[in-house]
């Protein structure tokens, strides 16, 4: 049985990190991602490179302090959640819709130097095209082509439901998105 991720506002964390600001806030999002936009105490962590017991280990996390994660709009954090989970670690508190309710919010950013491509944005960039990609040679070369079409379809009805997205984990990989943040 999954345990339910605490969960805190932005405007509630902001009151926090002024009262507290050695708070640790973990950016799960990619590094491009991070470098467009981020809030400035955070630390980026890409979710695909987290390991809660290697953060412990190198002194980035202090024992049972509270560990607040912080994606784009909440699901990669709650994975991150589960990671800490497993591995026992820290507690963790996800920051309730992520850097984009950060930002509707009102709340400090820094913003990098150049647009990005989102991971989100990537994934349905790459699903369309999968999908007209599995439809046209559906038509012209082999009936058994619209399968790709209906495999992406369940593929994005699943990740709807679970809010786990498996091309987002094969997007992350990509060399665009492992961008080494100075």
């Amino acid at each position: 049985m999954s345990q339910i991720p605490n969960t805190i506002s932005p405007l509630e964390f902001q009151e926090r990190l002024t009262a507290h600001p050695g708070l640790t806030v973990l950016d799960v999002r990619t590094p491009d991602e991070f470098a467009e936009v981020h809030v400035p105490q955070s630390h980026n962590e890409p979710l695909d490179k987290l390991k809660p017991d290697t953060l412990f280990a190198a002194g980035r996390l202090i024992s049972d302090e509270p560990v607040y994660l912080l994606s784009r709009t909440g699901g990669r954090a709650t994975e991150a959640a589960g990671k800490f989970a497993t591995a026992g670690g820290n507690p963790t508190i996800i920051i309730k819709g992520g850097i984009l309710a950060w930002i509707e919010s009102g709340l400090p950013i820094t913003r990098g130097s150049g647009p990005v491509i989102s991971l989100e944005r990537q994934v349905r960039i790459t699903a369309g095209a999968l999908v007209v990609i599995g439809v046209g040679l559906g038509w012209f070369v082999h009936r058994g082509f619209y399968g790709l079409s209906a495999f992406i379809g369940a593929g994005l009805v699943f990740a709807g439901i679970t809010d786990i997205c498996g091309l987002c984990v094969v997007l992350a990989k990509l060399p665009w998105n492992k961008r080494k943040l100075i």
